[in-house]
């Protein structure tokens, strides 16, 4: 619930800072009529080499620094301690990540003085777009980033719109994450039915947490960290997360009367076929 989306993406593996791979397509579905016993071919068969696409890897980490006094006293709930702040640590790193991996974000090559970044989630679903008035899709391919439109109320209609898009486009959408105030707005949806409550229980079920649309059910996850004003609707196996570094604890050098660690990790957000999802933006 807390990282909804680093949760959702796959594991793979980054070779450089420039992580690149390759998205593929099914081709077009045709009526495939053979004549029986043939063994002739007018034409060899085609191999749809894909498009190369890439992006950047990003460090993120987080410092744990104790004095020789903190760990040497008993405090209140036994706070001071290596392993309870590396707990933590690790808790909060990775909801930085989960804010690095959703935000309208650019791909930065990163410099002296210019840390590197990951072109985040909003940057990269570019075809199946609802979009206010003057609003544009990002374009990933010459890491432009989306530009804001004028918003409007999240409707139930702009969902069916982008799921028919999302279809035609040849995706399968499993999942739809939106901030809190889009999932409030979201419960108040009724669909073809009607919500339904438990006198014996004193309980109202106010909330969606499953929709059941024409193209199969979704989940809808409240995501904290993602932009409040767009809805994703995503297709959770077409996302990854590819470390060049995976997460690890590292010692840092003693400085005086205190010790120090850190956990570092560098990644980068991978998707292999960004039109198996889609964006409703620009909402208020």
């Amino acid at each position: 619930m807390e990282t909804p989306f680093l949760s959702a993406c796959g594991k793979t593996k980054a070779a450089n800072t420039l992580h690149e791979w390759t998205t593929d397509v099914l081709a077009t579905a045709a009526n495939n009529a053979q004549i029986e016993g043939d063994d002739t071919y007018t034409a060899a068969g085609t191999i749809n080499p894909g498009t190369r696409v890439n992006n950047r890897t990003q460090i993120s980490r987080k410092v744990v620094r104790l004095s020789g006094t903190q760990q040497a006293v008993n405090s209140a709930g036994n706070l001071y301690t290596m392993g309870k702040q590396m707990a933590k640590a690790s808790a909060e790193l990775k909801r930085d990540i989960e804010v690095a991996l959703t935000q309208n974000t650019t791909a930065v090559v990163g410099a002296a003085g210019t840390a590197r970044q990951t072109r985040g989630l909003e940057g990269w679903v570019a075809t199946n777009n609802s979009l206010g008035s003057g609003g544009a899709a990002p374009v990933p391919g010459s890491n432009t980033a989306p530009t804001d439109g004028t918003q409007r109320a999240l409707t139930e209609a702009l969902i069916k719109t982008t799921l028919n898009s999302i279809w035609t486009a040849g995706g399968n959408p499993d999942t739809i994450m939106v901030g809190g105030t889009q999932k409030q707005l979201f419960s108040g949806f009724t669909g073809g039915g009607t919500q339904m409550g438990n006198l014996d229980d004193k309980k109202l079920i106010a909330a969606i947490d499953f929709y059941v649309s024409d193209f199969g059910t979704l989940k809808v996850v409240p995501n904290r960290f993602q932009r409040a004003r767009t809805a994703f609707i995503l297709e959770s196996e077409k996302w990854a997360v590819a470390y060049l570094r995976p997460f690890q604890t590292e010692d840092l050098a003693k400085t005086g009367d205190s010790d120090a660690k850190h956990i570092i990790v560098e990644y980068a957000l991978e998707a292999s076929n960004e039109a198996a999802s889609g964006a409703v933006r620009d909402l208020s």
